[in-house]
Formats: structure tokens, C-alpha cells, sequence
């Protein structure tokens, strides 16, 4: 590690309130959907080690011994961010998962709900990267005499852009007649229209999503 990587991870270390043990939890959530995926703890080493590698470094409290999320599953967490709350005494760590971050095989730990609709499907627009792989899927394999994704990216530019347009006018058409219901299932179709789109012009869900936290970020 070069000299001025360790004294970033220094400095990170120094930021964080460890607890009388040496941890502190580490709430891993994932960059692109927002789901919480687990909760694990880090101490200054693994803590370091995350930042060094850009992979999640833990400690396990029953082993007591630093782990590698991923070293034997290949369920990797590449790291985008990591953030302190306000009283230094807990972490958020947003990554890029590479399979489920639960052992069962779940996308994420917190799949038995004790009340309420949560899980891994309910984080606001969380199935939109699923079907942005899922179309990306279709784009590479599907037979289009089978698949409706398939058959558009097949017909071309001008099919898909003629399709965007209608679904954009059904939207408006059902806002104007303030049909609730018909509204929210045409929007589902033009997003879905829209990312077929972007799929055949190679512009990604994260690109868009970027393009609006700039926005964001210039109005301040």
C-alpha cells in the first residue's frame, strides 16, 4: 500500500467511533437499488483493508477473524461508497454486488419480514436494474418469434422510438382524464418501452440515474 493510501485509511479510521470492542457495524446496501443487503462488522483493519481493495473486508464475531465477502461464494461486493452517521459510530457501505449477499442464496439478508411489505423486492424501484437485465438478457439470447423484448430490439430504431411515443401519449392521455390506475400501468409500459430503447442505444439505467444526481447536485 502506498504512502498516501495509508494515510487515507488512517485518516477514515480516525473518523469512526469504534465500540469498547473494536467494531463498529457496517450496514452494506446496494448502489443501484437502494436494498439494504446485510448488516455486518468492521474493525480499523478490515475497515482499511475495504477501502485498500475496494471489496467489503469484515469481521466475524464468531470466527474471530477477518473475512473477504465473496472469497469462497464469488458473491463480491465492489465498493462504491462508504459513509459515516452522524455520531461516527455506525457505517454505510453501498456496493456493486456480484450475486446475493445472504448465505441462503437470498439478495439480501432481510428477507422474513415481521410486519409490512418489506423485503428484497420492495425498495423503491428496485426491480428496475432486474429488468434492465433481464432485457439486456433478452437483447443477447431470446428468439424474437418468442420474446416481445426480442422481436422489438429486432425491428429496429424506428419500432422502438414509435413505441416510446404512444406509450408517452397514453400516459398523457390518462393524466388528462385523471384515470389513477391507468396512469401508473401506462407508466410502467413506457418505462419499460424507454429502457428497451436505451438498451439498443447502449445507454445505461445508472447513466440516467447519474445524469438526474447532477442535476440534483447543480441546484444545490
Amino acid at each position: 500500500m502506498s504512502a498516501a493510501a495509508e494515510a487515507q485509511d488512517g485518516e477514515a479510521s480516525e473518523r469512526v467511533r469504534f465500540g469498547d470492542d473494536g467494531l463498529v457495524p457496517a450496514i452494506v446496501q446496494d448502489a443501484e437499488t437502494g436494498r439494504v443487503l446485510t448488516l455486518a462488522w468492521m474493525n480499523a483493519e478490515s475497515l482499511a483493508k475495504t477501502i485498500e481493495t475496494g471489496q467489503t473486508w469484515f469481521w466475524s464475531r464468531s470466527r474471530g477473524e477477518l473475512w473477504n465477502k465473496g472469497a469462497t461464494s464469488g458473491n463480491t461486493q465492489e465498493v462504491s461508497g462508504i459513509a459515516t452517521d452522524c455520531d461516527r459510530d455506525a457505517i454505510v457501505v453501498t456496493v456493486v454486488p456480484a450475486g446475493p449477499a445472504c448465505h441462503t442464496g437470498e439478495v439480501t439478508c432481510f428477507h422474513d419480514p415481521l410486519q409490512g411489505d418489506v423485503g428484497a423486492d420492495n425498495a423503491p424501484f428496485a426491480m428496475l436494474p432486474d429488468l434492465e437485465a433481464i432485457i439486456a438478457d433478452r437483447a443477447a439470447d431470446a428468439d424474437p418469434e418468442s420474446s416481445y423484448t426480442a422481436s422489438l430490439l429486432a425491428r429496429g430504431i424506428d419500432t422502438m422510438c414509435k413505441k416510446v411515443g404512444e406509450e408517452a401519449t397514453e400516459v398523457a392521455i390518462a393524466a388528462k382524464g385523471g384515470e389513477h390506475d391507468q396512469l401508473v400501468y401506462e407508466s410502467a409500459d413506457l418505462l419499460y418501452h424507454l429502457m428497451v430503447l436505451w438498451q439498443s442505444q447502449g445507454v445505461s439505467l445508472s447513466e440516467v440515474a447519474e445524469e438526474l444526481a447532477s442535476r440534483r447536485r447543480s441546484a444545490g
